[in-house]
């Protein structure tokens, strides 16, 4: 690191401290040769996630976008939108993919709204899959059910009988 005062080009490094919202680290530097000190901070680059639309076209990944998506999914319902947005941002950035596509966005949502609850799941496939009768509707609401049962097993299909 260069110094500041002086321009030479190595410093030791005396304190270092996460600064308090954890996102970056502040170090206390002193020059090895004019020993003025001088502090910096180190930061995690972050890539930037280019999303391809379903027409070709590509914009940079925007996490508001996202979360205000999964905010009227999630409306009344159990579930956090701001972890799940952070979760999805996570994996796409340790794909270390430069390039990812819109349907791959919402196929990961989706899939974690479906672990997490199967209304805000729904919600949000009907404007993702854009469902356009009230069949489509049914049909994933049957797969959901089919899902269900195989889960639960034999001993809950009799309960219900």
């Amino acid at each position: 690191m260069k110094c500041p005062s002086c321009g030479y080009a190595d410093s030791r490094v005396i304190d270092s401290r996460p600064v308090s919202d954890g996102t970056s680290i502040r170090r206390r530097r002193e020059c090895l040769s004019c020993q003025k000190r001088f502090n910096t901070f180190e930061v995690v680059e972050a890539l930037q996630i280019v999303v391809v639309k379903k027409d070709g076209s590509k914009e940079l990944f925007d996490r508001n976008k996202l979360l205000t998506g999964l905010l009227k999914a999630c409306q009344k319902r159990p579930v956090n939108a701001e972890e799940i947005v952070s979760e999805v941002e996570a994996e796409l950035q340790n794909s270390l993919k430069l390039e990812v596509t819109s349907r791959e966005i919402g196929e990961l949502v989706m899939s974690k709204l479906k672990a997490r609850d199967e209304v805000a799941y729904v919600r949000f496939a009907s404007v993702y899959r854009e469902f356009r009768d009230l069949d489509t509707f049914l049909r994933e609401l049957n797969e959901l059910k089919k899902k269900a049962e195989v889960t639960a097993g034999p001993a809950a299909r009799k309960q219900k009988k």
